[in-house]
């Protein structure tokens, strides 16, 4: 398809002003807007798979994947839910939902619970542009024959899309984070806050250093399985040891044999 671009609406240009009045001293909580959205996209995915709507793979590993890159100043947050097709792009994603905020945020702005307003509007992607300069989407809905669709925005009131290159169904999303926020792209303080905003999710969710030297460990060979990925076959020479014979020579035994 033609790549299209314009502008968000509704009334995109409040909205922003809005975000950052509420997300000012917690801005942290990007992390659980975005992780909360790849749960519940596996929800509903998972749904579909028990009313026969979907069918799931033989051994389905459902969770959400958020990798941080300090050098880059990125941070990626990947979910396997149902994804979204470009007219649902469109409908999510362009079309901001936000009739009637700025009364309610003035009636209940001296209640307890302000950082669930930005949610409550169904902006709670928008807080990625709190911490970052661009977003990307890259996505793949489960539907049958439904193309991967690229989604970009710069600032957050202006947008790109394309169909994409994601082979995957699910949807990722890349923050390169501006400078006030690179604290984020560090793997401790990552996890400092994902502890704190997603400990009760219901779905696993990994964080991982993108430069992080990578860890090994030993597999036995009968052990290994599909999601097991073989760096090197380690062969080990036998085990011997000298044992004395009765007539008092000694000799060399194996008591363990080749790996």
């Amino acid at each position: 398809m033609a790549v299209k671009s314009g502008n968000l609406s509704i009334n995109s240009e409040n909205i922003f002003p809005i975000i950052k009045k509420w997300l000012y001293s917690d801005h942290d909580i990007f992390y659980r807007e975005l992780i909360s959205n790849g749960c519940d996209a596996i929800t509903k995915l998972k749904k579909l798979a028990l009313m026969g709507e979907y069918e799931e793979p033989a051994d389905p590993d459902y969770k959400v994947q958020v990798t941080v890159n300090p050098e880059e100043k990125t941070i990626i947050i990947e979910d396997n839910g149902l994804g979204m097709t470009m007219d649902e792009v469109e409908q999510y994603i362009n079309q901001i939902a936000f009739s009637g905020a700025q009364a309610f945020l003035e009636q209940y702005k001296d209640k307890a619970n302000e950082d669930q307003i930005i949610g409550h509007f169904g902006l709670g992607f928008y807080s990625a542009f709190m911490v970052a300069d661009r977003v990307t989407i890259d996505t793949l809905s489960w539907k049958k024959d439904a193309e991967p669709v690229h989604w970009e925005s710069e600032g957050g009131t202006e947008f790109r899309m394309d169909t994409g290159d994601k082979d995957t169904i699910g949807t990722k999303i890349t923050l390169y984070m501006n400078e006030d926020s690179t604290e984020f792209c560090n793997e401790y303080r990552a996890r400092e806050v994902i502890e704190k905003y997603c400990g009760f999710m219901p779905l696993p969710i990994y964080l991982k250093n993108a430069k992080a030297e990578p860890q090994y460990e030993e597999i036995e060979k009968d052990q290994l399985t599909e999601k097991d990925t073989l760096i090197e076959t380690v062969v080990k020479p036998a085990k011997t040891e000298e044992k004395e014979k009765e007539d008092g020579t000694k000799e060399t035994v194996e008591v363990e044999p080749a790996k």
